[in-house]
C-alpha cells in the first residue's frame, strides 16, 4: 500500500498533535506508553495515553475499507518510519514524561501488535532475547548448586 503526501501528513500532524500535550515546562507526567489505534473498516489512526484519552484523531483515506490481511504489518511499519523521524528530529526529546516510554500499536480491542519505538536514556539497558539467552539453564544450575551446598 502506497501512501498519498496527505495521508503521511495527516500521520506527522496527528503524531505531532498527540506529542504536543506533553511539551511543557516543569513536573514530568508518568506514562508509560502511547498508543496508536489504526482502524482497518473506517481508515482512522487514533492517538491515546494510558489512561484511554485521546490525544489525537485523523482518517488515512488509504486505510478506508483496505480488505488485505496484512493490513498491521503495512500500518506498523509506515507508522514506525514516521515515529523514527520525529525522534531524528529531536521533536521527542523534551516532552515531560518521563522515561522510558513507548509508542506502541495496538488493534480494535487494544491489545498490543508491536512496539514501534521505545523512548529512553542512554544508560537504559533493554532486555531481548539475545542477552536472556541460556538464563534458565544458568539459573538451574546456580539453584542446584546452592541446595546441595
Amino acid at each position: 500500500m502506497k501512501l498519498s503526501a496527505q495521508s503521511h501528513a495527516s500521520i506527522v500532524s496527528s503524531l505531532q498533535e498527540a506529542i504536543d500535550k506533553f511539551i511543557a515546562d516543569g513536573e514530568k507526567t508518568v506514562v508509560t506508553d502511547i498508543h496508536l489505534q489504526p482502524k482497518q473498516d473506517s481508515g482512522e489512526l487514533v492517538l491515546f495515553n494510558d489512561d484511554d484519552e485521546e490525544l489525537s484523531r485523523t482518517i488515512i483515506e488509504e486505510w478506508v475499507d483496505y480488505d488485505g490481511d496484512d493490513f498491521y504489518a503495512i500500518a506498523e511499519r509506515i507508522l514506525r518510519g514516521e515515529l523514527n523521524c520525529l525522534q531524528e528530529s529531536g521533536k521527542l526529546d523534551n516532552l515531560c514524561i518521563m522515561k522510558p516510554y513507548s509508542f506502541v500499536l495496538v488493534d480494535e480491542d487494544r491489545e498490543t501488535v508491536a512496539e514501534l519505538l521505545l523512548v529512553d536514556d542512554e544508560d537504559t539497558l533493554l532486555l531481548n532475547d539475545e542477552l536472556l539467552k541460556g538464563l534458565d539453564e544458568e539459573l538451574d544450575a546456580f539453584l542446584k548448586d546452592l541446595l546441595e551446598k
